[in-house]
């Protein structure tokens, strides 16, 4: 499966990386995991990162069936949850700003693109400089 995720309790955040060629319903399997993971809490921010990803389906009505489903978990926190893209390549910006638009409307959602991980980091606040120092936390 290219994706996995990360929740790093202590930054009130989860980690999520992509790569290769990514598809909706391994993305839903992976979502249904962290949602049912018992270190989830409605209120994580994400940090989404797209930058080795070389394709990804592009079906929106798949891409709106999942965004449905996540707005049910995402709802549950007390704000608009902060999702921040990594997304320095052109596939992944391309990506990045297609799943930025299916949540256009829904108020669930505050969501940017970052070229950079320490721009993605700054704008979560987190205190890193890159993504290596946040697996470093926790091993």
């Amino acid at each position: 499966m290219p994706l996995k995720y990360a929740i790093h309790g202590d930054l009130n955040l989860v980690y999520v990386r992509y790569w290769g060629v990514t598809n909706v319903a391994e993305t839903m399997e992976v979502f249904g995991q962290y949602s049912a993971d018992p270190e989830y809490h409605p209120d994580q921010r994400h940090l989404v990162d797209l930058r080795e990803v070389v394709e990804y389906e592009r079906s929106f009505p798949e891409l709106m069936k999942l965004q449905a489903r996540k707005a049910d978990t995402v709802t549950r926190s007390r704000a608009p949850t902060m999702m921040v893209y990594h997304a320095p390549t052109r596939i992944s910006l391309t990506m990045a700003r297609s799943i930025l638009k299916s949540w256009d409307g829904l108020g669930a959602v505050v969501g940017r693109i970052a070229q950079s991980e320490a721009e993605a980091l700054s704008m979560l606040g987190v205190d890193e400089e890159n993504f290596a120092n946040l697996r470093k936390r926790t091993a």
